[in-house]
């Protein structure tokens, strides 16, 4: 039975939310946010009442902030609540808890030594998605319909794909300055994951008002290596699900994004200005996972001053050989790796790392707001240049819509029916 109170919502929330998927419950604080909800006489938003998920990250007032980490796990509790988990409460949402994620938000892979793996429901055997795995895990086995996360270089995109959520990485500070544990102040940007866009558009245009966009009907595939080197399984979905657009008018064409080809360069022969920022903030710690030491060690040294100094140039480049189309290409070039494998050697799991993040990192350094779709067996990525977020949700929404026009949508409802939890 579907629940139809904002208190009945939030018991069965709590009911599923447990470790792995959770770092942290706020049993009491969701009870007395939705037992405020369900008294209200007029709601403060259509999203009053609807449970919601955070990545710990985020500062949550009465709890750590374990940034995923052994080493924060006993960290003293925030004194208040971050900037926007006071924006979401103050539109009715019922806060349920902090999702786990890899360690400092440093792995695409989603694997976490200390609190645990979270379950990708798709398969077991295999890695959520990092960074922001517990965030997807969360929406994708109906723990809270939203779910807030960050994405730096992937982080929300790439567990969209490997999980069958959507993902959506906004521009960077586009609801106002991140206040979340940083991993690269430069390039971390806010993320919401959903079972749709309506959802995500939803809170989006309830943050930054005014800001509805129109969807856009051409797209561009980068060619190259984006597309060359996706497995054949990979390959044969996104294909599928560019035919089944093409066939509803939508207009795709298929050429070289010269700024996307030289970011990539850039990043392969000088390093990457998360890495350097990562090692900056992290680089001396100690006791920290194995895998979160190889990558730190790997940026010793790194500066990624000639990448940094290119970046304005070269996102204005982008921009312009959009020319208002958005970028279509498969979010990650192969499938969730299998965790057994990736444990069984340091060179494995380095390179599952890197290739999975290969993609979205390149799209990330060109400011890129993004939506990644689920489709059978892959994540279709949306793209389009900073700043172009309500276009591109837009345009994401249209393109969920199209490629599933029978099947229907998770939709995040208003308060009258409540939220769909399934």
């Amino acid at each position: 039975m579907r629940p139809h109170s904002a208190q009945q919502t939030a018991e069965l929330a709590l009911s599923r939310a447990r470790r792995p998927t959770m770092v942290s419950v706020t049993a009491d604080r969701a009870r007395r946010e939705a037992r405020a909800s369900d008294r209200r006489p007029q709601r403060l938003s259509p999203l009053d009442g609807t449970p919601v998920v955070w990545k710990d990250l985020f500062d949550i007032t009465g709890i750590p902030t374990t940034a995923g980490s052994a080493l924060l796990a006993e960290a003293p509790p925030a004194v208040r609540d971050a900037a926007l988990v006071g924006r979401l409460r103050d539109l009715g949402m019922v806060t349920i808890g902090k999702t786990n994620l890899s360690e400092f938000a440093f792995s695409g892979l989603g694997i976490n030594r200390h609190f645990g793996t979270p379950v990708n429901p798709l398969d077991p055997a295999r890695v959520p998605g990092g960074s922001s795995s517990g965030a997807a895990v969360a929406v994708a086995t109906g723990i809270a319909p939203l779910a807030v996360g960050t994405d730096t270089s992937g982080s929300i995109r790439v567990p969209a794909a490997f999980t069958g959520t959507v993902g959506y990485r906004a521009s960077h500070e586009r609801y106002g300055r991140n206040d979340f544990r940083a991993l690269s102040p430069t390039l971390d940007c806010i993320g919401f994951m959903a079972r749709s866009v309506d959802g995500i558009r939803l809170l989006d245009n309830l943050l930054v008002p005014q800001t509805d966009g129109a969807p856009v009907r051409r797209a561009v595939i980068p060619a190259g290596e984006w597309i060359d080197d996706c497995t054949p399984g990979i390959r044969s979905a996104f294909d599928d699900a560019v035919q089944r657009l093409q066939r509803t008018g939508i207009t795709v064409t298929t050429r070289a994004v010269v700024a996307l080809d030289q970011a990539q360069r850039l990043l392969d022969e000088h390093g990457t200005i998360v890495g350097a920022e990562a090692y900056a903030s992290y680089g001396g710690v100690t006791g920290v996972e194995p895998a979160t030491a190889r990558r730190l060690q790997h940026n010793a040294g790194v500066t990624a001053e000639l990448v940094r100094r290119a970046m304005p140039r070269l996102r204005s480049a982008f921009r312009a050989e959009l020319a208002g189309a958005v970028l279509l290409c498969p979010t990650v070039r192969h499938g969730a790796p299998r965790i057994a494998e990736l444990l069984a050697g340091n060179t494995a799991y380095d390179t599952a790392n890197a290739s999975t993040l290969r993609t979205t990192m390149a799209l990330s350094y060109l400011g890129a707001c993004g939506v990644s779709l689920p489709v059978p067996g892959a994540g279709v990525l949306v793209s389009a240049p900073e700043g172009e977020d309500a276009s591109v949700l837009a345009t994401a929404q249209l393109f969920e819509r199209e490629l599933f026009p029978h099947e229907g949508v998770h939709r995040v409802t208003p308060r009258s029916a409540r939220t769909e939890l399934k």
